[in-house]
């Protein structure tokens, strides 16, 4: 397993304070000795790289995230991209979905999210609109699903339901979280799968510091919950987790949830 930090950030200059979250993740992480099954987290021994990333130079950034996530897919059982903002998840879905597409495999996306990201892209789509450029790039829309979304543009949801990607919402996870646990493994069953996690999807009262914190979402327990059902996938090929903003983390407690998603996936 290798963890990748992945200090990209294109989000209209509202997300530079995602862009060292990797490292603040990963100080958190030495503070987390076993993950909740009693596994221990032997930091000293982990797999550690980063991408060096220009954010001023958009088009050389979007290249050297897709280059170092298509070579980490082809030589690694399971990859960790630690954000960086939601952008970095357009050229590491590019690099998934050509990796699948090598190997024969069929790829599957789960996507936590409080937005839907699916607005009309740009030439390097920001992190406004990754989602969408992916789907426009040949991901599968059948193939994805979307979980938390709580506040989308008509326009987005318009592309949504004309591209049939299915959703779970926060209220149905609220009523059975088990059951829809269940449907989201389910999911992914006979795919080969990338998780992308924007911190947002959890409630603000848990993950305060992120760029569009939106009320009403997820309990830190419930991500957490998920996280570790999908960990024991064996199917689970990459997961990134961004928009975490730990300069403005004055409580740290948005970087320590992140650390401890981390901590439950190793």
């Amino acid at each position: 397993m290798l963890i990748v930090k992945t200090p990209g950030i294109n989000g209209l200059g509202k997300t530079k304070g995602c862009r060292n979250a990797g490292n603040a993740i990963l100080e958190s992480l030495k503070k987390i000795y076993t993950s909740e099954a009693g596994k221990s987290i032997e930091y000293e021994g982990l797999s550690l790289e980063e991408i060096h990333v220009n954010n001023n130079n958009l088009p050389e950034q979007e290249k050297l995230i897709f280059e170092n996530a298509l070579e980490s897919f082809e030589s690694q059982d399971k990859v960790i991209f630690l954000g960086g903002d939601h952008s970095i998840s357009y050229p590491i879905g590019k690099a998934f979905l050509k990796y699948s597409a090598n190997e024969g495999k069929t790829p599957c996306l789960i996507v936590f999210d409080s937005h839907p990201d699916c607005m009309e892209p740009v030439k390097e789509p920001t992190h406004e609109e990754w989602l969408r450029a992916l789907v426009d790039k040949g991901f599968p829309p059948e193939n994805i699903l979307m979980v938390g979304m709580r506040n989308s543009y008509a326009d987005e949801m318009k592309f949504l339901e004309e591209n049939k990607i299915k959703r779970i919402s926060v209220n149905a996870l609220n009523e059975n979280l088990q059951e829809y646990a269940d449907t989201i493994t389910e999911f992914a069953y006979g795919k080969t799968l990338y998780v992308s996690l924007d911190i947002d999807v959890v409630d603000p009262a848990f993950a305060p510091s992120t760029g569009y914190p939106e009320p009403g979402g997820l309990s830190s327990r419930q991500m957490i919950y998920i996280m570790q059902r999908l960990a024991k996938m064996k199917n689970l090929k990459a997961v990134d987790i961004v928009e975490v903003n730990s300069e403005n983390d004055r409580t740290e407690s948005t970087t320590r949830l992140a650390a401890k998603i981390l901590a439950e996936i190793l």
